[in-house]
Formats: structure tokens, sequence, C-alpha cells
């Protein structure tokens, strides 16, 4: 559960981050802090290529055709959604982020109990895991964890490098399409790369000397309060 702590942490930093890029609407600095948080991901994606497996009884390839599809989906959808649209709906996936940190022990274990469904649905729900995760991405590896799990895919342990690739390989088509676009604010974009790298190896070391639940605390205070500011920011 440790290790999900962390996980998440990076998941709910990458949707998050666009509060960084001051002065950027919201839609580019998304696509911005998605660019930055890649190289990250690639490296992780690098360390954990030996231990991707099939999911569900469904094979590596079709998961990865599903998740790069959805992923596409998700990034165009996102260039297509009006900044005043995406301001909107930023709190509310924040909310869905910060529902996952605070329920995903108990969901975990309520779903180790559940009959395991039919492998049929695995690349449906996979394919909207990857459109999620090409739109905002926050949380999306904890999601992914979750839904294979009902799904009958193993214990979460196994299943980490799978979904690391997953994730990256969402990530690494979103980011082709946002380059594409012209979506990326490279200006802010290099310090939050530099950012993203000083906080990766600082986390890691800190995460060492800290207990889970301090680590679980710190991250549910964080979480919600950057949850309220943006609700504030949408709503008031």
């Amino acid at each position: 559960m440790f290790d999900l702590l962390l996980l998440f942490v990076a998941g709910f930093l990458a949707g998050s981050m666009n509060a960084l890029a001051g002065g950027v609407p919201s839609v580019i600095a998304n696509a911005t802090s998605t660019f930055a948080l890649f190289p990250g991901g690639v490296a992780s994606s690098w360390v954990y290529r030996d231990g991707v497996r099939d999911v569900c009884g469904v094979g590596v390839k079709p998961i990865a055709i599903a998740t790069v599809t959805g992923g596409v989906t998700g990034s165009v959808l996102l260039l297509l959604t009006p900044t005043t649209t995406f301001d909107v709906m930023l709190p509310w996936l924040l909310l869905i982020a910060t529902s996952m940190l605070i329920l995903g022990p108990k969901l975990g274990i309520r779903l180790q109990r559940v009959k395991r469904s039919q492998t049929a649905v695995v690349l449906p729900v996979q394919l909207l895991l990857g459109t999620y995760g090409g739109y905002f991405g926050g949380a999306v590896g904890l999601m992914m964890l979750a839904a294979w799990s009902l799904l009958g895919g193993g214990d979460i342990k196994s299943l980490n490098p799978t979904r690391m690739v997953m994730v990256t390989a969402a990530n690494a088509v979103a980011v082709i399409v946002f380059v594409l676009a012209g979506a990326i604010a490279w200006q802010q974009c290099l310090p939050m790369i530099a950012g993203a790298l000083a906080g990766g190896w600082s986390g890691a070391h800190l995460g060492r000397r800290l207990s889970a639940p301090t680590v679980r605390a710190i991250t549910v205070l964080v979480a919600v309060l950057t949850t309220v500011i943006f609700f504030a920011r949408a709503y008031l």
C-alpha cells in the first residue's frame, strides 16, 4: 500500500501541475505538464520492462493498442475542449483523483472479494482508462490497478510493471499529439521538467524516511486542499 501511495502522489501531481504554469491557459498547461513528466515515466518504464505481462488473460499487445488508442482520443478531446469548459471540469477531475486516494485502500480490499469478471471487458475498460490518461491523467495508474484487480488480473505487485508501461504509452501518444498541435508552453515546460526530476529524486529519499501513515496523511491533505482551491477558482 505504501507503493500505491507513492504512485498516487506521482499521478496526482501529474494532473495538478498545471497550476504551476502561471499565465498559461489551463488546457495548454495540462498538455505542458504531461510533457514535463513524460521523461520520468519513460525511465520508470525502462526499469520495469522485464516485468510486463498479460493482464486478465489478455495479451500485452491488445492492451497496449487499446491504451494508445485511448491516449490519442483523450489528447485530441483535450485540445478540442474550450479552456472555460476545462476550467469547470478540472475540479471534478481532481475530485475523482482525490477520491481514489481516500477510498483506494478499502476499495482494493473489497475488489479482492468480488467475483472475477470476464476478460472480454478488459479492452473496453482499458480504452476508457487510456482516454482518461490522455485527457487528464490524474491517478490513472491507480485506476488501472484497481480495474485490473477487479477483473482478476492478479496481485498489485505483479501488475505494477504493466501499469507503468501502459500509463507511459498513453502519455507518449498524448505528448506527440500535443507537440504536433503546438500545445506545449516551452518556456514553462523546461522549469517543470527540472522540478519534476528534482522532486522525484528528493521525494524518493524523503519517502524512505517517513512512515506510510505520514505519507498518506500529507498526500490526502495536499490533494484535498488542491481540489478545494480549484473548486473555489472555478465556481466562486
